[in-house]
């Protein structure tokens, strides 16, 4: 086992040792702070070019299983740990940790100090990273790497992720409606929390056009989260726009719930360090009840918390903000089946308190399916 180096661009250097895959690896370092469920981490495609470091010490006890993949591959950039488990002791696991790492070619880096680094990006902000193992390069030569990789912002990476072929997730029990889903980085969680309700979930590619979203006469629409600058995303951007036209239910969540948000006018910008973690604090204000959600996103949407907004499509609201920093969290229309969450409520590998949102967005088509009879 080699030294391996953990670099950012503002020069600071975290050394420990290689582990999983080795040689170099660059991205946008983010701090994920779930105790568990870094199966379902890895294989978000909303961590595309992104380096994960997870704040929970120990990772990989439970190995990795068929069965709780959100996607067909690993996408994180790079991965980071302090103290990798030796052992993989549930009953579901294939094999460890590690080793599928190796397969997948995932470069990572163990044995450091992942509160010191958490603590270190949370002082200085986002910032581009490399793991380097096995390579003869000095200090200064990985500092000068990291620094040439592009930054976050103004990123297009949905075309990455998104499938390129539309395909059907079929409804567990009778058929109740048909959605649309529009595929900016898609959990396979979420078309089975649609499903489970009775929904048959056409899951498109995020370039289809209104005409094609049109043609399957969906009950609703879903955006789905995703990677990436949503400010680069203006083609899709203008198809919200024309579907809000259409009065179609629409529902986004994460990229999606920022996509919305622009199609409505607002700004975007990018956080400090982003939100990630399945322990994130999100006051409703509908109901006053605060929830604990999982997250992944380092944009948000600036629009007003403490008042109504108008918009061509009439007025709206934000219905949720973060208590820990005043993020906007949820913004809905008031005179249009609309809304989104900043957050998840497939939620895996927990927690569940949102996914009461897709049976308001059952609600929301179910009313106007009898608007329309």
């Amino acid at each position: 086992m080699s030294s391996a180096y953990l670099v950012f661009d503002d020069g600071r250097i975290f050394e420990g040792l290689s582990w999983a895959a080795t040689g170099k690896t660059f991205g946008e370092a983010v701090f994920q702070t779930g105790m568990t469920g870094y199966q379902e981490t890895l294989t978000d495609p909303s961590y595309r070019k992104q380096i994960v470091i997870m704040t929970a010490p120990h990772i990989g006890n439970t190995g990795v299983n068929k069965e709780d993949n959100e996607s067909e591959k690993i996408w994180v950039a790079g991965f980071v740990v302090r103290n990798p488990s030796s052992l993989s002791s549930n009953w579901r696991s294939h094999q460890s940790l590690e080793s599928e790492l190796v397969e997948q070619g995932i470069i990572g880096i163990q044995g450091v100090d992942t509160r010191a680094i958490t603590r270190h990006i949370r002082d200085r902000g986002a910032m581009r990273v490399g793991i380097f193992s096995d390579l003869n390069l000095s200090r200064e030569e990985m500092v000068v790497e990291v620094r040439k990789i592009p930054a976050m912002a103004g990123s297009n990476l949905v075309e990455d992720v998104s499938t390129k072929q539309s395909y059907i997730v079929e409804p567990i029990g009778p058929k109740r409606f048909v959605v649309a889903a529009l595929d900016l980085g898609i959990k396979k969680a979420t078309p089975k929390g649609l499903s489970e309700r009775g929904v048959q979930v056409n899951v498109m590619p995020f370039n289809s056009t209104v005409e094609q979203i049109l043609a399957i006469k969906p009950d609703g629409v879903f955006l789905s989260n995703g990677p990436g600058d949503p400010s680069t995303m203006g083609d899709v951007v203008e198809t919200v726009r024309a579907l809000l036209l259409e009065e179609i239910p629409i529902f986004g969540i994460c990229f999606g719930h920022q996509i919305l948000g622009r199609a409505l006018g607002f700004e975007t910008y990018k956080l400090a360090f982003g939100h990630r973690g399945i322990n994130q604090p999100v006051m409703d204000k509908t109901s006053g009840k605060v929830e604990i959600t999982a997250h992944n996103h380092g944009f948000a949407v600036q629009a007003p918390i403490d008042m109504e907004f108008s918009t061509v499509y009439g007025r709206g609201e934000v219905t949720h903000f973060c208590l820990n920093d005043g993020v906007v969290e949820g913004l809905a229309l008031l005179e249009r089946p609309v809304f989104s969450v900043q957050y998840h409520p497939e939620a895996a590998a927990g927690p569940h308190d949102a996914a009461y949102l897709f049976d308001r967005f059952i609600e929301l088509m179910m009313k106007s399916q009898q608007v329309i009879a």
